[in-house]
């Protein structure tokens, strides 16, 4: 609870000294960013104010960007002081230097009071009690298996209960032992990269999402990325640049959402045929949570060839640290694997693999499924609503909603003088909107943006992840917009 001493005000009035007390506490870091603050009710009865005195003294403070408030949440502490500035800590000579870790650039730099960068799922309503009755019922087995090492496929309970899903959710057709199971994608990717061996080229969506690419990469594998149009990846460059190995999203790329039609698949396929050592890893990630009609069909379930590795994660659909991912593997090439990476142990517990799959087969994960996809149409129409009834709707477009959870923003060339102030203006109301251009590999922006027209595109088409947004705060996500485009 906050503590003023009211003997000091002097002749201030109660309101000011309050809102004047509460600022030096944010400003010397007393109140942390984010820490929400009493009620006013709470804080008046405290204080032996009335609450129309602690109302007036909020409301400056948020008037101020000290604090914010979130509808029927309540108010906020705001993130304000940047490094190094008055107010800040500083520690006498006599005492230990904290220890300074690494942080990853991705990680690093300002808290905002909302960042469309992040694509974290909503955690509030993963069904806990269910998770925890299935749990519980695993945990009381008492059986040894939860506790033996795994091969590297994993738990074959796990690997056929994905087979089953699969068979429902997106109509295909393959066996438990075509399953591999990782800790994450990124270990996946490592693995096919061993499998494959490092000599192969690898390609990329360009733009794309980097974490791919840099997987690769530090596996010692040569990387290239591959342009895409308006229909998905430019499947003509992928002679012109000799790739080996292509990596995409054919169902929802991302950043741009775009959905590849079946000539361009049809296309893919074909190349993938042409040669023996050739390859689609098809990431089916978010695929989920398609909107209008039914799920698409995947290139794995098209491919006579067997040259499509399909990857799929749990990270999205339950929680990201929910670090369990699968690979199926071609049929031609299941057997392969094993006797090349089978020395592998598995890298998920058994202990959870037998969790979800029980989750799987009860049909909790269907179930949650549905509510989360009704959640994010919900949250995805109320936040498009929101934007189409602001102060700057006929300043906007918005692309590619129907399917996954983000959107592209794009404003009218009018709105701010060039895309980094209008980016620069959201961060100062804290807001962060990633632009579409800083998924572009550096090497070959220019030619997508090969003219003066396509270039503004670019640098005004922001990429909006909704998944984490609160609902409460669209409100004041959009009056926050509204003040950054005055």
């Amino acid at each position: 609870m906050i503590t003023i001493d009211f003997s000091k005000r002097g002749d201030a009035g109660l309101c000011d000294f309050l809102s004047s007390s509460i600022r030096s506490q944010i400003s010397a870091g007393l109140l942390k960013a984010d820490e929400k603050l009493p009620s006013k009710r709470a804080l008046a009865s405290h204080l032996g104010v009335s609450v129309i005195t602690v109302q007036n003294a909020y409301e400056q403070l948020i008037d101020e960007g000290y604090i914010y408030s979130i509808e029927k949440k309540g108010f906020f502490v705001t993130e304000i002081a940047p490094e190094g500035a008055p107010g800040d800590y500083v520690s006498s000579a006599t005492e230990k230097a904290p220890v300074k870790l690494a942080v990853p650039p991705a990680r690093a730099g300002k808290k905002f009071f909302f960042d469309f960068r992040s694509n974290t799922p909503n955690l509030e309503r993963f069904p806990f009690s269910q998770w925890a009755h299935v749990m519980r019922r695993v945990l009381k087995s008492g059986d040894e298996k939860l506790l033996q090492r795994q091969d590297v496929n994993g738990v074959y309970e796990l690997r056929a209960a994905i087979a089953r899903h699969l068979s429902g959710f997106r109509n295909m057709s393959l066996q438990p032992e075509q399953i591999v199971i990782g800790a994450g994608t990124e270990s996946l990717y490592s693995m096919l990269v061993q499998f494959f061996g490092r000599s192969k080229i690898y390609g990329v969506e360009n733009p794309g999402y980097h974490k791919v690419a840099s997987v690769f990469h530090l596996n010692g594998a040569q990387v290239k990325p591959v342009l895409i149009d308006s229909q998905g990846l430019d499947t003509s460059l992928l002679n012109q640049k000799k790739i080996d190995i292509i990596h995409l999203s054919p169902a929802h790329h991302f950043p741009t959402g775009r959905v590849m039609p079946i000539r361009r698949r049809l296309e893919l396929l074909n190349w993938a045929g042409e040669e023996a050592g050739r390859y689609i890893i098809e990431d089916d990630y978010d695929s989920e949570f398609r909107f209008n009609g039914k799920p698409l069909p995947t290139l794995f379930s098209g491919d006579s060839s067997e040259k499509v590795i399909y990857v799929n994660t749990f990270s999205k659909t339950i929680a990201p640290s929910f670090r369990i991912s699968y690979m199926i593997l071609p049929a031609a090439i299941a057997e392969a694997f094993q006797k090349k990476l089978g020395f592998y142990s598995c890298p998920v517990s058994a202990f959870e693999q037998y969790t979800l799959a029980d989750f799987i087969n009860d049909g909790f994960y269907d179930n949650h499924l549905i509510r989360m996809k009704n959640y994010y149409r919900n949250l995805r129409n109320a936040f498009i609503y929101a934007l189409s009834h602001s102060a700057f709707k006929d300043s906007i477009h918005i692309a590619e909603e129907e399917a996954g959870l983000h959107f592209l923003l794009s404003f009218k060339s009018t709105c701010g003088s060039d895309h980094l102030n209008l980016k620069d203006a959201f961060a100062k109301q804290g807001l962060n909107l990633p632009l579409l251009k800083e998924f572009y590999y550096e090497e070959e922006e220019g030619n997508a943006a090969s003219d003066e027209s396509s270039e503004n595109q670019l640098s005004q088409t922001f990429v909006i992840n909704y998944s984490a947004l609160e609902k409460e705060k669209i409100p004041a996500i959009v009056q926050r917009m509204e003040k950054a485009l005055q």
